[in-house]
């Protein structure tokens, strides 16, 4: 009786195992799906972001290129108007505007030059070591005015020269 029991029950548990196996691997790979799905989504927004960022990045350079372009427009402007003017002057008028800006660049370049020198020898002659001086002596805003000044006159006859 035992034999009838034990095949028929023993028959029976593993079919059943075996009909369960697939609905528990389905199970399990629809969890595994979703989790991948959600990791997909993650990285789609992941990239949504980085790509609404760079159009920020895009449109704020082009903003920039626009302001540049605006800048240099006005710059160019002001100095067509200037030289308008001047011709429109005539004469000693017209000399004497041409002069302005090289005598107040000569003037500038000088008094801080001579004001740079006084104090570095001045601080020489108190002892300072000269590399210290000299470094001291180029500071930021001294730089500043300088290579601006000499971009200037420098970059004006450039575009001058282009038409620009």
């Amino acid at each position: 009786m035992l034999e009838i029991l034990g095949g028929g029950i023993f028959g029976s548990l593993i079919g059943g195992v075996f009909r369960l196996a697939p609905e528990v691997l389905k199970f399990f790979d629809k969890k595994n799906e979703r989790e991948h799905e959600l990791k997909m989504f993650d990285r789609q927004c992941e990239l949504e972001q980085v790509r609404g960022q760079m159009k920020l990045a895009e449109i704020g350079a082009a903003r920039d290129a626009a302001v540049d372009v605006g800048v240099m427009d006005a710059f160019n402007a002001a100095i067509n108007q200037q030289a308008e003017m001047a011709k429109a002057a005539g004469g000693w008028s017209a000399a004497l505007s041409a002069s302005v800006r090289p005598v107040v660049t000569y003037w500038v370049i000088l008094l801080w030059s001579f004001v740079h020198l006084w104090y570095a020898f001045q601080a020489w002659a108190g002892g300072a070591v000269a590399r210290e001086v000299f470094s001291t002596m180029m500071t930021p805003d001294f730089m500043a005015l300088v290579s601006g000044t000499i971009n200037y006159w420098f970059l004006d006859r450039t575009l001058k020269q282009r038409g620009l």
